[in-house]
């Protein structure tokens, strides 16, 4: 509901040399201001845009357009919205097909309440050079709380015809002060020089032009330096306003003194004063500072308005920040994989060795319990970067620890999101080599660039694939188990390259490569019927391989984690990629290889602790699964059953 305002003067005084707004159209009085005072106004609303604000977030196009219909046929509503949120930005535009139409719904319906919320109507100007020229545009500072939107258009509107008209609010309450911008420069002088130092709900308001806050902030140093209210703070509660006044009155004539008290009177411990002149203030500030005042030391300085006063917090704030990560770049450490039995003291020890630590800390929740990782803050960059060298997959009890230099937490998202789209990126461009591929009947297993799987440019083995190599009439192909339970053929002994496909090679290759080996879930062995060529054209004798059983080590369910240590990375991928095989075979047979292939690409760490947890390894198995199927079923490939 808008607030009646009490004003002392009822004669409101029309704009000189126009005509009664009221017997005027909008795109006459906007003609007859730009050639009466020359300056930039709107064009005549040829297009009937409306602008309109103060909308509640929940605020929809079908609710405004049975709103807006009411008034005249509606060409097109829109709520502007976030672009990645879509969350409403609490503002819309509403297109008549006619002007007429336009200035109806700007008289009947502005202000009207939508969801609890008033709205603000104006017209939409487009062009942001006639938006900011801030002809027309004043300023109301002091205003009672209870005058709203409403309230403050209706006060100001006999002085001209009002584009726009805002009080300020913070949490739905008004913050004291308001905006009104008037079509005309005239219609705003009008307003400034009947509404200046009168009474609105019995306070006296301020009502000036609207200064830019650019032009502002460029006069604040100006201000700063001519300042002549101080602030006060850090005094006793029993010092009286009497005793206040008294203490700062022989510096020069005091214009106002007050100490600040809450709502049952009691002194809140500071105070302001102002002087007549600068000079007063300025020596009232240089000999009080830091003075006692009934055994209390005073803090005496300028007073600061509230934005500068939180700039200057943000400015200190950051500037702390900044010299904190400079200071610990580069020697504090981040630690993970901890077992919970070690604690800061362990910690220390480990990494001891390595120089002087200035800290040691693990990570605990609100039980005392530990998080698995912590911090370790060494005293200069080379010792921090020696201990990231010799401890990162280092065995500390049963578990290989993570260690690297410690990022900010804005830092560490950015690059995980880059990590994830370059991964993303790459398993789509696999994914469709591996399409292209399997139209020959060579499985490409996924693997990043680099890692394990990928070597010299050439397609991912596939794991558990058998590599044939066409024995030469007349010997005897010599067969052994590969590292994953697949068998190599090599005639006479001698190592041979793998048959790459092409994509332009025999289709009875091709044909005799899809014969591969296939697992069963039973048993760790492998068959294949294979077509041995002789280099002339395909055989019609078939050589069938004796199924290999297992019985490797490697086969264990419980993974050794003593293997690992001291490999280098290479070799730890090819230990983990052994035993994870089998393991994803007896649940995906089909899909062994690709998937495989997938879990490789992760930490280590994480594939340790995958070969540890068969619930864990079973999640990661059917996430695999889902996202080659999403990927199959979008190219309209046929997706693997599982047996």
């Amino acid at each position: 509901m808008s607030a009646a305002v009490t004003t002392t003067s009822t004669n409101a005084p029309g704009v000189p040399g126009m005509s009664n707004p009221a017997t005027l159209t909008l795109e006459q009085q906007q003609l007859a201001a730009a050639q009466q005072f020359g300056v930039g106004v709107a064009a005549p609303q040829a297009s009937a845009s409306l602008y309109v604000g103060e909308l509640d977030p929940s605020v929809t196009e079908a609710m405004l357009f049975e709103m807006f219909s009411s008034v005249g046929p509606v060409a097109s509503i829109r709520v502007c919205r976030d672009a990645v949120t879509r969350r409403s930005l609490g503002y819309a535009y509403v297109n008549f097909h006619n002007v007429i139409d336009g200035e109806r719904a700007l008289e009947t319906l502005n202000y009207t309440v939508i969801k609890n919320k008033p709205c603000r109507i104006m017209w939409s100007q487009r062009d942001p050079a006639l938006r900011k020229t801030g002809t027309g545009n004043i300023f109301i500072k002091n205003l009672d709380k209870a005058i709203d939107n409403k309230a403050l258009h209706d006060t100001f509107t006999a002085f001209g015809n009002i584009l726009s008209c805002k009080v300020a609010m913070e949490d739905g309450v008004s913050k004291g002060y308001g905006f009104v911008h008037y079509e005309t420069a005239e219609a705003a002088e009008n307003a400034i020089k009947h509404v200046n130092g009168m009474l609105l709900n019995d306070k006296k308001v301020y009502v000036g032009h609207h200064i830019p806050k650019k032009e502002r902030q460029s006069k604040l140093e100006e201000i700063k330096a001519k300042f002549t209210n101080i602030y006060v703070k850090n005094l006793d509660t029993e010092v009286t306003e009497e005793e206040f006044r008294n203490l700062f009155k022989s510096f020069g004539k005091i214009t106002s003194a007050v100490i600040a008290s809450d709502e049952a009177g009691n002194s809140k411990g500071f105070g302001f004063v102002n002087y007549e002149n600068h000079e007063e203030a300025a020596r009232a500030v240089n000999e009080l500072h830091d003075t006692e005042l009934k055994g209390k030391k005073l803090f005496v300085a300028r007073a600061q308005k509230k934005h500068e006063r939180e700039e200057e917090l943000r400015r200190q704030y950051e500037q702390a920040k900044m010299e904190k990560l400079n200071k610990y770049q580069g020697v504090n450490l981040y630690i993970k994989n901890l077992e919970d039995d070690i604690d800061d003291e362990k910690l220390r020890q480990e990494f001891s060795v390595y120089g002087v630590i200035t800290s040691a800390k693990v990570m605990r929740d609100e039980r005392s319990q530990s998080k698995g990782f912590g911090f370790v803050c060494f005293s200069s960059p080379d010792e921090a970067t020696k201990a990231v060298t010799e401890m990162n997959g280092r065995m500390i009890g049963n578990k290989p620890i993570y260690v690297a230099l410690a990022q900010r937490k804005d830092v560490r998202k950015s690059q995980l999101e880059a990590q994830i789209n370059q991964r993303n990126q790459i398993r789509m461009q696999q994914a469709s080599a591996g399409m292209s591929a399997g139209a020959f009947g060579m499985p490409i297993g996924y693997a990043h660039p680099g890692s394990y799987g990928m070597r010299s440019g050439r397609p991912a083995p596939f794991y558990g694939q058998v590599n044939m190599i066409n024995a030469v009439p007349g010997t005897t192909p010599n067969l052994r188990a590969n590292n994953f339970g697949g068998i190599v053929n090599r005639p006479n002994g001698r190592p041979q390259n793998p048959p790459q496909n092409t994509g332009r090679g025999n289709p009875n290759a091709n044909r005799s490569i899809r014969n591969q080996y296939q697992q069963t879930p039973k048993q760790h062995n492998f068959s294949q019927n294979s077509r041995v060529s002789n280099g002339q054209g395909p055989s019609n004798t078939r050589n069938t391989v004796p199924a290999v059983q297992s019985t490797s080590a490697s086969m264990s369910s419980v993974f050794d984690n003593r293997k690992i240590i001291g490999a280098s990375h290479e070799a730890q991928k090819q230990l983990l990629g052994e035993q994870l095989f089998p393991k994803i075979s007896a649940r995906q047979p089909q899909l062994a290889g690709k998937i495989t292939g997938m879990l490789l690409e992760m930490d280590n760490v994480e594939l340790v602790h995958l070969l540890e947890s068969p619930g864990a390894l079973d999640a990661k198995v059917e996430e695999a699964v889902t996202v080659l199927r999403q990927h199959q079923l979008a190219t309209g490939q046929d997706f693997p059953q599982s047996d």
